[in-house]
């Protein structure tokens, strides 16, 4: 199958694998030696899958927060194509839901030795969201694909990512995190009465009216195990 050309703005490059790639994996895999702005992505009809390689100044503790960078930019671009009024929300850290239904999500990757106050040489981070109809197990009402759901101009998906992730990161360059985290957070399910802020090293913490020691979950224990995807098929859950 010809892939149409993306029309990435600078300094994404395009790297285009057939139907059967792994994006993510391909991307993670030729992070060293592509370099930052490379995008890789998948030539499927049921779902826009790609991966971004980024090379951070900031050491790991604080690079990682690019990841709600990444997460804030696939809600916008989603956001973009979606019908008027349809809710885009986050199950922390990473699953994307669309009125409810659970679409997609998205990881990040750095090299295995890199502590936390290393500069880690890569970051990567990918991301995939059902866009097309796909057969469902007998009884499934978890999942759902945008085509379902009213979203136009599919095809169009992944650059506006790229855009809105520029967007992303140049104000977190001029700004500082404070509006990054705003925007995240804004999109975020949390149980009524807690309170949530991000911290330094990209965990969660909540706090409740009232008590003095807030709970904190921790962002890399939650990457290990991407939540949204079904390790059996490779693709979004149902």
């Amino acid at each position: 199958m010809q892939m149409a050309a993306l029309h990435l703005p600078p300094p994404f490059r395009a790297i285009a694998l057939r139907e059967s790639g792994d994006a993510f994996a391909h991307a993670v895999a030729a992070a060293a030696a592509e370099g930052a702005g490379t995008l890789v992505h998948v030539g499927r009809f049921d779902l826009a899958e790609f991966a971004v390689v980024l090379e951070p100044v900031e050491t790991l503790r604080a690079a990682r927060l690019v990841f709600y960078a990444g997460m804030s930019a696939l809600a916008d671009a989603l956001a973009a194509h979606a019908p008027p009024e349809k809710p885009i929300a986050f199950d922390w850290p990473d699953a994307i839901r669309v009125d409810g239904a659970l679409v997609g999500g998205a990881r990040l990757a750095w090299p295995a030795a890199t502590g936390e106050d290393d500069t880690p040489s890569w970051l990567v981070f990918g991301a995939m969201v059902c866009t097309a109809a796909r057969e469902e197990p007998a009884g499934s009402q978890l999942g759902a694909a945008l085509d379902q759901e009213g979203f136009d101009d599919l095809g169009q998906l992944i650059e506006s990512f790229a855009r809105h992730f520029m967007a992303a990161l140049d104000a977190w360059a001029e700004e500082g995190f404070a509006r990054l985290e705003k925007a995240y957070l804004a999109r975020l399910s949390v149980t009524k009465g807690l309170r949530a802020e991000i911290a330094d090293n990209g965990d969660l913490v909540l706090l409740r009216a009232g008590d003095t020691i807030p709970a904190r979950l921790s962002l890399i224990e939650a990457l290990a195990s991407p939540s949204w995807l079904d390790s059996s098929t490779g693709a979004p859950r149902f």
